[in-house]
């Protein structure tokens, strides 16, 4: 009978701490999913004000390119830093 109550209790600890565990992650996650917005919003502010000077530099066709192409390489690096950090 002991045995039986020992492993209850045993039970209740683990699911306590289990929420603990999830609610943990679920807040990290938000706080990340945050994070990605605010970088998004910079990221497209940045472009936004980085193409008028440009267009004005090279034509509204380069600079289109040119803000295009920083975007690929960043997204480029973004995957290949993930695929190498999740090894």
């Amino acid at each position: 009978m002991e045995l039986l109550i020992a492993t209850a209790n045993l039970m209740e600890a683990e699911g306590r701490a289990l929420r603990r565990a999830v609610v943990h992650a679920g807040l990290q996650l938000l706080v990340l999913a945050g994070a990605v917005l605010l970088a998004l919003a910079g990221v497209g502010l940045f472009l936004w004000a980085a193409y008028p000077g440009l267009a004005v530099a090279l034509g509204p066709s380069a600079a289109a390119v040119v803000l295009g192409s920083l975007v690929f390489i960043l997204a480029g690096l973004l995957t290949w830093l993930t695929l190498r950090l999740s090894r």
